[in-house]
């Protein structure tokens, strides 16, 4: 539907961490349980009753579990919006002339009585998704945008400066998702531009003609820190580091360092042949 991605209700009893992609702005309500999310530097815990707006174009790392008195149970749900939506609903509202004239942080929410009765009135549709029409979906959307900002002005100048949101700088993207599987696609994405323009803004900054080859060199810098003075195995560290083969970080591991990760790792790590000490 024009507007809107997903609305995804979903329960579970047991805890779930990965990471996500961003590639519209969410809403995200917890009505049982806990959900970590991690981006860049900053993490938010949203728990029973809680809600938080995030932007766009950022990928997430999430850790999601239930609490011990309530049999683990985690029920959340979230709503993916679209820029047409968000841009119909500040029409409808009359909020064009209120911008905020300061940065917004995100913060997490206490949700109101009139927000979780329209939570749980949803929960009904999810059981004949292919009986509800587009109309009525976009109707309930506009519905919530307006609860929430009701509930919080807050929200109000989150909704409002997500309108105005500006390419990010390169060096930002690039430094908070250094250590992410993402692809040169996904950075460009991230920053707001083109991959060509991503690419020729790059290698202005960091004066570099690949990209990619610069990217993979930070990752090994920093793989080869974590092996030197931290006792995680070189499988975690390759993980840890944006990788996703052991084989390949292996071996472009051997090819800028000219030795195997495997003899880099902390000495704690390494079985101790020295002969024993005479007296």
């Amino acid at each position: 539907m024009k507007g809107l991605t997903v609305v995804e209700s979903c329960t579970f009893t047991k805890g779930l961490k990965g990471t996500m992609f961003l590639e519209d702005h969410l809403l995200l309500f917890v009505l049982e349980g806990t959900y970590k999310v991690r981006f860049g530097s900053q993490e938010y815990i949203v728990r029973k009753n809680e809600m938080v707006l995030l932007q766009k174009s950022i990928m997430v790392e999430y850790e999601k579990s239930g609490e011990e008195g309530s049999d683990y149970v985690l029920d959340y749900m979230m709503f993916f919006l679209k820029e047409e939506l968000l841009t119909e609903f500040i029409k409808m509202a009359y909020l064009e002339s209120n911008y905020p004239s300061a940065l917004v942080p995100v913060s997490v929410k206490a949700v109101n009585e009139r927000l979780i009765n329209y939570i749980y009135s949803l929960k009904p549709y999810f059981k004949e998704t292919d009986n509800i029409r587009d109309g009525l979906i976009k109707v309930k959307l506009l519905e919530l945008l307006f609860d929430v900002a009701d509930a919080d002005e807050q929200f109000i100048f989150q909704f409002l400066q997500l309108k105005r949101s500006k390419r990010k700088s390169i060096t930002e993207v690039v430094e908070q998702n250094l250590t992410n599987p993402v692809s040169l696609n996904d950075l460009a994405y991230l920053s707001g531009r083109s991959l060509s323009a991503f690419k020729r803004d790059f290698q202005a900054i960091y004066n570099t003609t690949s990209p990619v080859r610069w990217i993979r060199n930070r990752r090994l810098d920093i793989a080869k820190e974590m092996l030197l003075h931290t006792s995680l195995s070189v499988t975690d560290v390759c993980f840890s580091t944006g990788f996703e083969s052991v084989a390949h970080f292996s071996k472009v591991f051997k090819e800028r360092f000219d030795v195997a990760p495997s003899t880099c790792k902390h000495p704690l790590q390494k079985p101790n042949h020295e002969a024993p000490l005479k007296i």
